[in-house]
């Protein structure tokens, strides 16, 4: 399995790290707003459901509360995907890949299984970033860089969840 990384033409993650902070700065000058990326799914469906049913929405107190709307927060998700497209094609590691390599390794080849398990990955997390009131960019990021000792905490149980899941997942990188 190959591995890309800053030598053989990746982005740098102290340059990627620090222009991120700076977009965390101009949010917050710009908006008045620390962001997040959660609220911006919920926003869409909302936005979707209003489109076939908008009395539905109107009814509904969460939506209500978070306003179905296009915002500097959709566009802050847009750019996320825009960005890292841009990141991967100027860095030549761009590769369309239904499977990522560890998870053929361990799993099998198979998309639907890969899609499967990825959306019902993507449902624990969204719904625990609405329980906990954000998600790991919003809590984490927003938070650290207001000092914020909550923010500090979010982050390392951040990264300890996803270093245990990722070798309970794929047993540390050694699975045959």
């Amino acid at each position: 399995m190959e591995q890309k990384s800053v030598e053989n033409g990746g982005w740098s993650p102290y340059l990627a790290g620090g222009l991120s902070g700076l977009v965390i700065i101009v949010s917050v000058l710009w908006t008045g707003k620390f962001f997040g990326a959660s609220t911006s799914f919920v926003r869409s469906v909302g936005m979707l459901e209003n489109y076939f049913d908008p009395e539905r929405v109107a009814q509904l107190d969460y939506f209500v509360r978070y306003l179905p709307k296009f915002d500097w927060q959709l566009l802050f998700v847009i750019g996320i995907f825009v960005g890292s497209l841009i990141a991967s094609l100027s860095s030549n590691t761009f590769k369309w890949q239904g499977v990522p390599d560890m998870w053929a390794e361990r799993f099998g080849t198979n998309p639907a299984l890969r899609g499967i398990v990825a959306f019902i990955g993507g449902i624990i997390a969204m719904y625990g970033a609405r329980l906990a009131g954000g998600c790991p960019s919003g809590h984490g990021l927003s938070g650290i860089i207001q000092l914020a000792v909550s923010g500090l905490i979010a982050m390392v149980f951040f990264f300890v969840g996803g270093i245990i899941m990722a070798r309970l997942v794929y047993c540390g990188g050694n699975c045959k």
